[in-house]
């Protein structure tokens, strides 16, 4: 027996001489860390920038009053909402106003910003809820069915109706939609949420929360939701395709690269179908990129949501939106705007939550 053999091995140590590898345990909760404090930053930057474009054409009470005051007036209004000091020492009182919660009321009916949002907040979610489900219902089907047609004349009709989708701007595709199912065939009601009975029966809801599917479910009359549904069925279309396209053309791509992986080739030499190989081992990872730019996704039907609910009357928050910039209520734009960035960088931070989830190989 040699020396070597007999040298106790020290408690813990490896029996093989080599060193172990290090725990990969605080891998997933170092991601989350970071993911998480890059949300700060990011508001921090969208902030800065909106308060000091908004403020590149003058303060905002000159700007919402267009000359209607005389000057001794407007030097007024201007001293007692402080516009009249340095802007640097706004910017940093707004910062901290932030902070505290405080959005600050809007110049043209003087309502507090929070109010707004929680007024109009839950339309536009509302909106973006039921182009998610138009985008997923869309967007993924088609994508698997070009994969299995794939450079076949069904694979290039659907390719280039996805780049369609996403060229065409979202108020045309409102407009066109409306004009053919609401005006030609009557299908469904032009603009709106709700017609005027459906809303007057869920404003006696002791606990309405603004969200009209929710209060319709709460009435129990189902032709009050009918009336709900229908009037989110185009608005949730024309936003909805803008991001079903890019949905198709992910999960086609990511199918067509799995199909063509060794295991599914060792899978298709015993004999297995081709529909059978997409459902059972192409489709599952496919849906991986989907989940990763979900966050890019929300961002952009938040953008779209502006020009659509201006389409169709949908008052939610882009709806009003529209109306301040029209009356140039900066305290108010900036505040909308603000939240609209809140909730973009904290949905990004679930995606990539259940993303590391999904393929734990983001993590690291």
């Amino acid at each position: 027996m040699s020396t070597f053999d007999t040298v106790p091995l020290a408690e813990g140590a490896p029996v093989s001489g080599r060193p172990k590898p290090k725990s990969q345990g605080g891998g997933f909760g170092r991601y989350l860390l970071v993911r998480f404090l890059l949300i700060f930053p990011t508001i921090f930057i969208l902030v800065t920038l909106v308060f000091f474009l908004m403020r590149t054409t003058g303060d905002p009470i000159t700007a919402a009053q267009g000359g209607r005051l005389g000057p001794e007036a407007l030097a007024e209004l201007r001293a007692a909402a402080g516009y009249d000091r340095p802007l640097f020492i706004q910017y940093f009182e707004y910062l901290g106003q932030l902070i505290t919660g405080n959005f600050g009321s809007t110049l043209t009916t003087s309502q507090p910003v929070i109010e707004v949002l929680a007024t109009y907040g839950p339309a536009t979610f509302e909106l973006v809820f039921y182009s998610l489900i138009v985008a997923f219902g869309v967007g993924i089907p088609l994508g698997l069915f070009t994969a299995y047609f794939r450079d076949k004349p069904q694979d290039a009709v659907f390719r280039v109706l996805a780049i369609y989708w996403y060229a065409v701007p979202v108020f045309f595709a409102g407009l066109i939609l409306k004009l053919i199912f609401s005006v030609w065939l009557g299908w469904f009601p032009i603009a709106g949420r709700a017609s005027v009975g459906a809303e007057l029966q869920m404003q006696t809801l002791p606990n309405k929360t603004g969200f009209y599917t929710i209060d319709a479910l709460m009435t129990g009359d189902p032709e009050v939701l009918g009336d709900v549904l229908s009037h989110a069925v185009l608005p949730a279309i024309a936003l909805g395709l803008l991001t079903a396209g890019i949905f198709l053309r992910l999960v086609r791509t990511n199918v067509i690269g799995t199909l063509a992986t060794d295991y599914v080739d060792a899978a298709r030499s015993r004999g297995v179908a081709e529909y059978r190989l997409l459902r059972k081992h192409a489709y599952r990872p496919a849906l991986i990129p989907i989940v990763t730019v979900i966050g890019l996704q929300i961002a952009l039907l938040l953008s779209g949501a502006v020009l659509t609910e201006t389409t169709f009357e949908w008052k939610g928050l882009g709806f009003i939106l529209a109306e301040f910039l029209e009356s140039r209520d900066f305290v108010a734009v900036q505040g909308i705007v603000v939240m609209l960035a809140v909730i973009v960088a904290i949905t990004n931070f679930v995606v990539d939550i259940l993303a590391a989830f999904i393929d734990p190989r983001v993590r690291y």
